[in-house]
């Protein structure tokens, strides 16, 4: 839908800008490795957090998913998060939360609608989320950027009768690639895609990854192991993150059987993360279906399900890893391989979408196939036999991150994004013959 042009933007302000964050189900402030926790939280609480040190102002409206959450959390000097009644307030899968947008979107614009409270620049993150923001933008005037943080078309290609979101979300989301003034690629590969599936506008986009706290993750050393109860002459592997099968956790599993079987060497492969401390399968089904097939594998022994950690341990686990393995079968981005170059451990990542742009083959790591375990196991095969190589790497990954993955150079990034949607909105005019973006 194109519209007509008569509104002008004002031109960038002056520091402090007022900057809304809307992310609908992924909080800052939720604990991380349940299904719906992950790398988005991490995004939008380190974001906010840079945004706020930069000197700038910022409310993150989220779904009030608990009836004791207060209505405003004071997150960081200078950022707050909203908790905007929409739906139950409790969990509610986002597959299953298009149906409660509307009203959070009226909320929030209720919220925003008061002069004392008008923001500079609104930055959606997930579709729904671009809804929000499409409506602010129609009301409000409001420029807004946008990260999706994942593609409905390309988890749909690879997920198949496995997707459960509404069929309505492309749709969606081709409204919201035309509607927003800039879109934040994640990386080339989400530039791609967004070109060649959705049309978007070469010109609108801007490719920025994601980050690192480098004084929260850094390498604590082969201490670690000791606070962990790990042998220091065991072959550690680990797996961290959200616990769903798309992960390929699975194929982690496999290679530890085939390493063994193949090329004789016997590994401890940890998998941090569920929906709870403790690893429990009626909690986190995941776990259960990874526990069989690790049974059938005849590792079972050697695979510790060790559920859900807070932020300030995860150091600890990175750090005592021999390398750190990730291959799902697709990634929008993936942070958790940029965690472990940060902590000094090599990693192993399947060649896909951000993993094949952030881990550097044969420099920080190795990139391998999705699903395919012996191809896993020979490199992990490599690392275990020449610990210097994987030392190497793993400076290299620290040198790496600290040069280009800082949520601090991210931050000015997206400030620069800021800059170009204030700067280069077009005039718009909403007239009656214009459909209405509160259908989106």
């Amino acid at each position: 839908m194109r519209l007509a042009a008569s509104v002008t933007f004002a031109a960038l302000p002056a520091p402090p800008m007022k900057i809304a964050l809307i992310s609908e189900h992924a909080s800052p402030l939720a604990t991380l490795g349940g299904v719906d926790s992950g790398g988005q939280n991490v995004y939008v609480a380190n974001i906010a957090r840079q945004l706020a040190r930069a000197g700038h102002r910022v409310d993150v409206f989220t779904r009030r998913d608990d009836e004791a959450l207060p209505g405003i959390v004071q997150f960081d000097r200078g950022v707050r998060v909203l908790h905007i009644p929409a739906g139950p307030r409790r969990h509610v899968p986002k597959e299953e939360l298009l149906p409660h947008i509307r009203e959070f979107a009226l909320r929030t614009l209720d919220y925003c609608a008061a002069p004392v409270r008008r923001y500079d620049i609104v930055h959606a993150n997930f579709f729904m989320s671009g809804i929000v923001a499409a409506r602010l933008k129609e009301v409000l005037n409001i420029p807004f950027v946008i990260t999706f943080h994942a593609l409905g078309k390309v988890r749909q290609r690879h997920q198949k009768d496995a997707d459960r979101f509404p069929a309505a979300r492309t749709a969606i989301e081709e409204r919201l690639v035309g509607l927003a003034d800039r879109i934040v690629a994640e990386c080339p590969q989400d530039r791609e895609d967004l070109l060649s599936l959705y049309g978007a506008d070469p010109d609108k986009i801007d490719v920025v990854g994601c980050g690192v706290d480098t004084r929260e993750l850094s390498t604590s050393g082969r201490s670690a192991r000791v606070a962990l109860g790990l042998r220091e002459d065991e072959f550690v592997v680990l797996q961290l993150g959200r616990l769903v099968p798309r992960k390929g956790v699975d194929n982690v599993i496999r290679a530890v059987a085939c390493l063994e079987r193949l090329h004789g060497i016997r590994a401890r492969l940890l998998v941090v993360g569920g929906e709870s401390v403790d690893p429990d399968p009626l909690v986190t089904p995941e776990i259960g279906r990874l526990a069989a097939i690790a049974e059938h594998e005849g590792v079972r022994e050697r695979v510790t399900f060790v559920g859900q950690r807070p932020r300030h341990m995860l150091r600890h686990y990175y750090s005592a890893a021999d390398v750190f393995v990730t291959t799902p079968w697709y990634e929008p981005f993936g942070i958790t391989p940029l965690e472990a170059m940060a902590c000094g451990t090599p990693v192993i990542g399947s060649a896909v979408g951000g993993i094949r742009h952030t881990v550097l083959d044969e420099v920080t790591g190795f990139l391998v196939p999705p699903n395919d375990p012996a191809a896993l196991a020979e490199r992990l095969a490599r690392f275990h036999r020449n610990p210097e190589l994987a030392r190497a790497f793993g400076r290299a990954g620290v040198r790496h991150v600290r040069t280009h993955y800082t949520w601090k150079k991210i931050a000015q990034e997206i400030l620069e994004v800021y800059a170009s949607a204030l700067r280069d909105a077009p005039m718009r005019e909403l007239s009656a013959a214009n459909e209405s973006l509160a259908t989106l």
